[in-house]
């Protein structure tokens, strides 16, 4: 059990340090809203280490905490990428690269889907188009390290 907490202790710190790297160093794709999405580079390697019940734990924690420090709320966007990866990742036949793609346009699709229920309009609709094209990029960009780093430490089962 120590160790459990431990480790989701560790998952939990390295999201919300890249949450926050994010603010300070702020990657501008010229597109309102549009975020490399570095802490969700930890919600996809701990899909491959952790168990499943426990990433969503950290996905709800990672997103309330760093919108409670640095003001960056996305769990509607955040739920639905990790639901998706997580079917995606038990249908098997998908890389991780695969996987972080699926993730990240998802994740813009929740995020708009929100946005346009807030604003109560269909109108932000149009932004579809750029948030999907942003998704497949960084999806893709937090796919290929998450990847990189899952080959590195594959003999490490974190939880169990």
């Amino acid at each position: 059990m120590k160790n459990r907490v431990a480790y989701f202790g560790v998952f939990t710190a390295l999201a919300l340090i890249f949450s926050y790297i994010e603010t300070l160093v702020p990657i501008s794709f010229g597109i309102p809203g549009v975020k490399l999405g570095l802490a969700n580079l930890i919600i996809v390697i701990a899909l491959y280490k952790i168990p499943l019940r426990e990433v969503y734990v950290l996905s709800i924690v990672r997103v309330l905490l760093s919108g409670v420090l640095f003001g960056n709320y996305s769990l509607a966007g955040g739920l639905l990428s990790l639901t998706v990866m997580a079917l995606l990742k038990k249908a098997g036949g998908f890389s991780v690269i695969g996987i972080s793609i699926a993730g990240g346009v998802c994740h813009n699709i929740g995020q708009l889907v929100v946005a346009m229920i807030v604003v109560e309009t269909f109108a932000m609709s149009y932004y579809m188009p750029v948030l999907l094209v942003a998704g497949l990029i960084t999806g893709f960009l937090i796919g290929v390290v998450a990847d990189q780093v899952l080959r590195r430490i594959s003999d490490i089962m974190f939880l169990e």
